[in-house]
């Protein structure tokens, strides 16, 4: 009987032990995690978010320590704050990054923050699983930086990490709590991380494909970067695939090799080969760059190509309008108006007859 009364409270005590019910976090934090994209490296963070809770004016230097502090509990070393609540505040990069200028590698970090109001430091650990810092080692320290903290005219009720300032190559992430944020800047190389993407990539069955060729001659092109290696990539989309889109690559690629000749040779097969609304994008662009003169001539051979179209007809009152004949302009327009394939289309030619007749030019957006 003495048996079984024992295993009954051995069963209840480990039952009590596994019962135990979802609450909140310990002391009121909400647990929280943010990541974003910066170009294509991914940036997440993991933190716990303390509250305010009618403590304002005794957050920082009070709640939160100032420099680094023996915090009565762990291996009572000083140390800094946890940057957040409960357990490790952590930051994880998918790439090579630079932080505050100063580089580091991907990977995952215990995130700390030695506070000041003129200065505070910032602390990348290796150590990403301890409770909070009270365990906090400096030989375990792989960066830091000092900022300057910002004080905010709104306060915050829970702290948040916030990501502002946003490039294709770099972002601005802040701690925010109370009526302080404290920012530090991150960035990357775009270019360098986007080439090695990409030959990772083709390295695949993605090698294969001539549109992924084309998007990445396009890239290197518009970044003016291994241009040899662009013209070849080209030339393998152009010779799988001789449409228009990939023979305007090639043709972007010996433009910027200043190989103008070659250029203008495969520029003309493209306009051969496209149609009526993608030669008419082409020549869009150009007048963008406010290439007006070479706009007109692609309008014009657009028009010879598709003579007396509606997409022929405003490309070539907008090269007339570019090089300033608005009378020619005027007449191609009035053309046009007939042939609008919708009212919304036959407004818009409306709009550029009306502008003409006013003496103004078009629009070169």
């Amino acid at each position: 009987m003495q048996r079984i009364y024992l295993s009954l409270i051995a069963i209840f005590v480990f039952c009590t032990a596994n019962a135990q019910l979802t609450t909140p976090a310990d002391g009121g934090s909400a647990k929280a995690s943010v990541t974003e994209r910066i170009g294509i490296t991914d940036v997440t963070i993991n933190y716990g978010r303390p509250a305010v809770r009618g403590r304002e004016g005794k957050i920082w230097g009070e709640v939160v320590h100032e420099g680094f502090q023996d915090q009565g509990y762990g291996n009572r070393k000083n140390g800094p704050w946890r940057a957040g609540a409960n357990e490790n505040t952590t930051i994880e990069f998918g790439t090579d990054v630079w932080v505050e200028g100063k580089p580091l590698h991907a990977g995952k970090y215990g995130f700390f923050i030695a506070y000041s109001p003129a200065v505070c430091t910032l602390i990348f650990s290796s150590n990403t699983s301890s409770w909070g810092s009270f365990f906090y080692e400096e030989s375990e320290d792989v960066l830091r930086v000092t900022v300057k903290p910002v004080s905010q005219s709104q306060s915050k009720e829970r702290l948040t990490y916030e990501f502002s300032n946003e490039t294709d190559s770099s972002a601005t992430i802040s701690l925010v709590w109370e009526k302080l944020a404290i920012p530090f800047n991150v960035s990357t190389n775009l270019q360098q991380l986007q080439m090695a993407s990409y030959e990772r990539e083709l390295r695949g069955e993605k090698g294969f494909d001539p549109h992924a060729l084309q998007q990445v001659a396009d890239y290197m092109a518009e970044n003016s970067i291994r241009l040899n290696d662009a013209l070849d990539y080209a030339n393998r989309a152009a010779n799988a695939m001789p449409v228009f889109s990939v023979i305007m690559t090639k043709g972007k690629v010996l433009e910027k090799m200043n190989k103008q000749a070659q250029a203008d040779s495969i520029l003309q097969m493209a306009i051969n080969k496209g149609s009526a609304q993608e030669v008419h994008g082409y020549a869009r662009s150009l007048l963008r760059e406010k290439k007006f003169q070479k706009a007109f001539d692609v309008f014009q051979a657009n028009y010879k190509h598709y003579p007396n179209t509606f997409t022929t007809n405003v490309g070539m009152a907008r090269g007339y309008s570019a090089i300033g004949k608005p009378k020619d302009a005027l007449k191609y327009a009035t053309q046009a108006l007939p042939l609008a394939p919708d009212q919304l289309n036959k407004k818009s030619i409306e709009n550029m007859i009306n502008t003409l007749k006013d003496g103004k030019e078009l629009s070169v957006m």
